[in-house]
């Protein structure tokens, strides 16, 4: 059945970091582990296509960000046996986990600038041994929109120059950084204050844009900051006309800047799981209350403004971040978000 789906590229890969981002704390869900994680993915199958590869958060339960050689290797191995690549890495920059605010003092800035120097370590190990083709280091300001918003001028010039300085390391490993737009991350929190932070830096060869489809649809009615809502207040979801408008100007303004792209379902809320704060709730794909034709409106960011798909996006991963572990456990889950994942190849993709 595969001549049905004849394009090979982008890859297709799914977050393992949807096992630990907002499990293990307490009140919230216990942890799953890595092993499954993969397990998961590798036994998910929709007409003989199965997952190409898994993107990777470096933090512990799952990879330490302080793993040697050794481990790397191992890791890398158990990966290739599967038949998997790694892509994307995710790097631990915020306080809880070793690094510190961009927006904060020296020291914190220091400390994020060092876990960005270990996950870049990472990065480049994996792909040395030949099994990372493909991917970005992520990055967030790691700061919170209300800290951001006690200055918002000054706070947004200090992300900007950690972000630089975060580039120049990255480019020391032969790296590229993203910056996930989140409304929950200051100075990143609306579409206009992402794009601002973007031409700050300045380094478009080096550091641009993940967007998740969860994540930026809430850019639209300006969640977290009302002043750059596209959408109007009242604004009824069934209207598709002024929806589309509102989709193709966000769009616009943040594909030049993308260079990592996550497939998923919102339903136009917010939801925070353990330490994790309030984001874009992200949604099985045939979620009934879902707002996204996920195939069709992946086409706006895979394609440029005139239609052409513009293979810039080597390898694209469903992000699954908060779902329920009773979800998760479920292999028909994997199955079925892997076929979200071949339509959404079959229509914007291509053959190498």
């Amino acid at each position: 059945m595969l001549e049905r789906h004849p394009n090979n590229y982008p890859k297709l890969h799914n977050a393992t970091w949807p096992g630990l981002v907002g499990k293990g704390s307490p009140g919230a869900e216990p942890a799953i582990d890595l092993d499954t994680m993969i397990e998961l993915t590798v036994g998910a199958e929709f007409d003989g296509v199965r997952f190409d590869g898994i993107d990777l958060f470096l933090f512990d339960p799952h990879f330490s960000i302080d793993s040697g050689d050794e481990a790397i290797e191992q890791l890398a191995n158990k990966v290739r046996s599967l038949g998997l690549n790694i892509g994307s890495v995710v790097a631990p920059v915020w306080p809880p986990t070793g690094g510190g605010a961009a927006i904060g003092s020296d020291e914190d800035r220091a400390r994020f600038l060092v876990q960005v120097r270990k996950a870049c370590r990472i990065a480049r190990r994996f792909r040395e041994l030949g099994v990372r083709p493909y991917g970005i280091v992520r990055i967030d300001s790691a700061s919170s929109v209300e800290d951001w918003s006690r200055d918002p001028d000054g706070n947004q010039q200090k992300i900007a120059r950690t972000f630089r300085e975060a580039s120049s390391i990255a480019e020391e490993y032969g790296e590229k950084l993203a910056a996930e737009g989140e409304i929950c991350w200051g100075g990143m929190h609306s579409w206009k204050r992402m794009t601002q932070l973007l031409e700050m830096v300045n380094r478009p060869e080096t550091l641009g844009l993940q967007a998740d489809m969860a994540h930026t649809l809430l850019y639209l009615p300006g969640y977290n900051a009302p002043e750059d809502a596209i959408l109007p207040g009242d604004f009824d979801w069934k209207d598709t006309g002024t929806f589309g408008a509102a989709y193709a100007k966000l769009t616009s303004a943040l594909r030049p800047w993308t260079i990592d792209f996550h497939v998923a379902q919102n339903d136009g809320t917010v939801f925070g799981s353990g330490t994790h704060d309030k984001t874009g709730r992200h949604c099985r794909p045939a979620d009934p209350n879902g707002k996204l034709d996920i195939v069709r409106h992946a086409g706006y960011w895979l394609r440029d403004d005139q239609g052409r798909v513009t293979r810039r996006i080597r390898h694209i991963c469903w992000d699954g971040c908060m779902f329920p572990n009773a979800v998760m456990m479920q292999p028909q889950t994997w199955n079925e978000i892997l076929a979200t994942m071949v339509r959404v190849r079959d229509a914007h993709g291509w053959k190498e």
